[in-house]
């Protein structure tokens, strides 16, 4: 499901508008953003959890190449999903 299909489907079980559901969803996708970005962990009760993980530097291989590189440290998003939702997929 892209993002297009999940605006839809929210309009279509919530009776309401295309335009209205797409800010809905517009809204809390930024608000999760500046969370992450001003370093909190996200909690969505009964979905899970968002949190940056930092990753250390480490050696990497080019695999055209193969040539020895060094991939630099960063940080990435990591997401637990809630007991509830893992029920509901299993």
């Amino acid at each position: 499901m892209n993002r297009g299909e999940l605006v839809k489907m929210i309009a279509e079980k919530e009776n309401i508008t295309c335009v209205r559901a797409g800010k809905a969803v517009a809204a809390i996708l930024k608000n999760v953003t500046y969370g992450l970005e001003s370093g909190e962990r996200v909690m969505l009760s009964g979905f899970g959890s968002f949190r940056l993980a930092r990753r250390r530097a480490q050696k990497g291989r080019n695999p055209h190449t193969g040539e020895d590189l060094l991939i630099l440290p960063r940080k990435v998003v990591k997401f637990r999903p809630s007991k509830m939702l893992l029920a509901k997929v299993r």
